[in-house]
């Protein structure tokens, strides 16, 4: 999913080509995006504009050649004449004015040569991995390398006109594989390789040949020296495209700033998005007086302040973590909580009185992404993950500000995977006391996967591991929520160690957090009667969390309700089919009661007499404490669902697990009756988890 869509878009022509710009955003400052070489498109900027376009009017366009724009059959139309004619036909065609100009690459290089040649259309420019003319290049990205016959392709001799007009797509996958030099990059190379083929061998060799097409302004040391605008330069050490060497030199040259990233390589914004995008807020905030972060707000004298972050996938986090921070009240009254968070948790922290920090709104939503990836009844949690690489970065800034503007003492972050993965990476972020929450350690790949998903989760395991054992101080507190039996016995992947030997060394243990046990809710028979049930009726609960993702399961359960109905005429279904889901989209039968939210929906599943619902963990595990029967159906190649929620509730002795697949209304229905037929013998849940966590917490403040 895409964390932000233009406001609008168009075409700007020059000479018979059209030049596909978009625009994000209506602030009152500019910045336009340039565009690299056309083996990419301006989608390579997408851990920057969402971010951005929130403060500033952003715009791209993709260079001709590739993405939207045109692919003319004249190598002339991709000179460095014709490509700065073009930038300035994009921002004449958006109104662009006097812009701070963001330039990857030759898109650094056209960034130079409008501050040089066009000042009054620069008031700022940012170069990450700055290509030029100036300084040494590597051997490889040299015309002699690119024209020199050859009969076999190997290496950096895939930089060769011959090949790529035979077997582009391995020159991309190559390429590409460079641009991103550092460990765990997977994620990088395949959206790179992915845009790379968009255009084609041909096309990209005219990109080249056109390099041999003197411009009709000078590119040489002098144009830099004529640059007046604040600059600021961003190169990686181990940069394979553009030498750190040019990057230092046109630093050098055009008086700017210069970041580098030490074994960093050539798309910094890419692969290193939170640092980079922290140092150009620093840089605008000095250097044009644009400020970035509202200040923090005043404290009230002994006034403890807490930025809370609770997942947005599903409500069960949203209950547990309104019960820590009850707990944590009581051991600190004069605690202010601040809560960063997404619908559908706002509804549920706001009907609980809680308060939403305002740069909430600003969220782009993991639950609607989660729905766009998901099938029926499937969702492979881990890729999932992995595409929601845009909206995290987007959601990781935006969280940034508020810790800047906040004066935390603490920030809790509930399965925040962005927080943690990006301090980790980039620990002179961190500006508050961090604890982190999480219920499971370790991404499982899922056999439909292959050995190409085993690859990738060992890997992103990896790199977690790694980010833990260099940097322990940024995780304060970690706390697994659960008991160390909880952990599957598994490795993290090949070479890699096992979870129950790794996990206990680096976690404390809270036991599971309920958002309040069945124990506080009094007898069941007095919790029945202030819900509103009868003592002859039995009742049924069908749930499925807080996204649209459970909508398969709803439809196939409501075909199963008439062949029971007959069979257990005092049983009464009731749909709580989550505030995501369109109620009016079934075709409910009679009898079936149906509600979009309901707030205190672990009093109804205590009081249940049978449930049927998805595999997350936090509702299994409300029921798996009331004693509920349930039937559960993880979803297909959620590996989350399918591993470590499977093998808590089996720990448990709680809950029949179903598979959907094979699941038919008929089997549903005889499911069902068998367990209405058996009573509940499941371990018991701890009652004190929420108030151990607060206890733990508390020590941090």
């Amino acid at each position: 999913m895409r964390a932000k869509l233009p406001e609008n878009a168009g075409f700007a022509e020059r000479n018979g080509n059209r030049i596909h710009y978009e625009v994000y955003g209506q602030g009152s400052q500019t910045m336009v995006f340039l565009p690299p070489w056309s083996i990419v498109h301006s989608r390579v900027y997408k851990a920057q504009i969402p971010y951005f376009s929130e403060r500033f009017r952003c715009i791209t366009y993709d260079a001709l050649g590739n993405g939207k724009s045109d692919r003319p059959g004249d190598t002339a139309a991709y000179s460095l004449d014709n490509c700065l004619a073009d930038a300035l036909a994009v921002m004449d065609a958006t109104d662009a004015g006097e812009a701070i100009l963001v330039g990857l690459s030759s898109g650094g290089l056209l960034a130079c040569c409008l501050a040089a040649y066009h000042p009054e259309r620069a008031k700022a420019a940012i170069l990450a991995g700055v290509a030029g003319f100036v300084g040494p290049s590597h051997k490889h990205m040299t015309t002699q390398h690119f024209l020199t016959p050859r009969e076999t392709f190997e290496g950096w001799d895939k930089y060769n006109r011959a090949h790529w007009l035979a077997d582009y797509p391995d020159f991309a996958q190559h390429f590409v594989s460079n641009i991103f030099s550092e460990p765990h990059s997977t994620k990088q190379i395949e959206d790179g390789v992915a845009w790379a083929n968009e255009t084609s061998g041909p096309v990209i060799v005219k990109t080249v040949e056109a390099r041999s097409i003197v411009p009709t302004f000078d590119v040489t040391e002098p144009m830099y020296r004529r640059i007046r605008c604040p600059v600021l330069a961003i190169h990686g050490d181990d940069d394979r495209i553009q030498p750190y060497e040019r990057g230092k030199l046109v630093a050098e040259l055009s008086g700017a700033e210069l970041l580098t990233f030490p074994g960093g390589g050539h798309n910094p914004l890419g692969r290193y998005p939170a640092k980079c995008n922290a140092a150009i807020n620093d840089f605008l905030d000095r250097r044009l007086r644009i400020a970035t972060a509202k200040p923090a707000a005043r404290r009230v004298a002994r006034e403890k302040r807490v930025l809370y972050l609770s997942s947005p996938i599903g409500l069960g986090h949203g209950r547990r973590d309104i019960a820590i921070a009850r707990e944590l009240r009581k051991l600190h009254p004069d605690l202010k909580v601040d809560w960063l968070a997404q619908d559908p948790v706002t509804r549920l922290l706001c009907a609980n009185g809680e308060a939403i920090h305002p740069l909430s709104a600003r969220l782009a939503s993991e639950s609607r992404h989660i729905e766009e990836e998901s099938g029926e009844h499937d969702l492979n949690a881990f890729q999932a993950l992995r595409r929601m690489d845009e909206v995290l970065i987007k959601n990781f800034m935006t969280f940034q500000d508020a810790v800047d503007g906040g004066d935390y003492d603490l920030v809790i972050a509930d399965e925040a995977w962005d927080i943690d993965h990006f301090w980790h990476e980039h620990p002179e972020l961190k500006k508050a006391t961090l604890a982190w929450f999480t219920d499971f350690v370790g991404f499982v790949p899922m056999p439909s996967g292959g050995e190409r998903e085993a690859v990738l989760t060992a890997d992103y395991n990896a790199e977690m591991i790694e980010h833990v054992e260099r940097h322990p101080g940024v995780r304060d507190r970690a706390i697994f929520v659960g008991r160390p039996e909880d952990i599957v016995p598994l490795s993290f992947g090949k070479d890699l160690p096992d979870m129950r030997d790794w996990i206990p060394r680096h976690f404390d243990f809270s036991g599971y957090v309920l958002g309040q046990h069945p124990n506080d809710f009094g007898s069941r028979e007095e919790l029945r009667q202030r819900l509103g049930y009868r003592p002859d009726e039995r009742i049924c609960i069908v749930t499925v969390g807080g996204s649209s993702v459970g909508t398969h399961l709803i439809r196939r359960i409501l075909q199963a309700w008439p062949l029971v109905r007959p069979w257990v005429p005092d049983l009464r279904m009731i749909l709580v089919a989550g505030p995501r889901i369109d109620l009016a989209s079934f075709d409910v039968p009679a009898g079936v009661e149906t509600h979009a939210f309901v707030p205190d929906l672990d009093r109804h599943l205590a009081a249940c007499d049978l449930a049927l619902v998805q595999g997350g963990l936090t509702t299994c595990m409300e029921l798996t404490a009331a004693g509920t029967p349930f039937l559960y159906f993880p979803l297909k190649n959620h590996f989350e669902q399918n591993v470590h929620v499977a093998h808590r509730l089996e720990r448990y002795a709680a809950g029949r697990r179903m598979d959907f697949v094979t699941a038919t209304p008929e089997t549903i229905a005889k499911a069902m009756m068998a367990e209405l037929a058996r009573p509940a013998d499941f371990k018991p849940v701890e009652a004190d988890g929420a108030a151990r966590a607060a206890k733990m917490l508390a020590e941090l403040l």
